[in-house]
């Protein structure tokens, strides 16, 4: 949920009008609505060459996931594990949108850490995959940009930690 729509739900629950407070908010989000847009741009322009980036560095990191009897073996796991990683850029934008970190907890954590541990996934790999998302990601903006985009890596990275 957005910051507009926050404020205004908040408001609305308390059968006021917005405060001052919240109404700078409001500004500021609008202020930086312009670099949300661009990172989310690069981002989804990019997709395709940051989840082929994040892969080769993971497997770099963790050969043992792409052999034998790793998680990733074979053409279908690791296309799945693929998928994944274009998933999670795709919340990643979500927040960076949003200006929040919402979407990405409703839309994609919830219940993550359960499907992965009865996946048989590791949960720390899939950090260690995030990282190298963000890795990939954030080469390829500005360092303003990358300081905004990072917190929502973060918070993944966290969030499966």
């Amino acid at each position: 949920m957005s910051v507009v729509s926050q404020v205004i739900l908040n408001a609305d629950d308390e059968l006021r009008y917005p405060t001052s407070g919240e109404l700078e908010s409001i500004k500021g989000f609008l202020q930086t609505g312009e670099q949300r847009l661009r990172i989310a741009s690069t981002l989804a322009d990019n997709e395709k060459k940051i989840v082929q980036e994040a892969s080769k560095q993971l497997w770099q990191k963790r050969p043992d996931f792409i052999a034998p009897g790793g998680n990733a073996y074979g053409d279908r796991q690791r296309a799945l594990c693929l998928r994944d990683y274009g998933w999670y850029l795709r919340l990643i934008t979500y927040g960076v949108l949003a200006g929040g970190k919402e979407p990405i907890e409703k839309i994609g954590l919830v219940g993550v850490r359960e499907m992965y541990n009865s996946l048989g996934v590791p949960v720390p790999g899939m950090a260690e995959s995030i990282r190298c998302l963000k890795k990939a990601s954030l080469g390829l903006l500005s360092d303003t940009d990358a300081a905004e985009a990072a917190p929502y890596f973060d918070y993944i990275i966290q969030a499966m930690s």
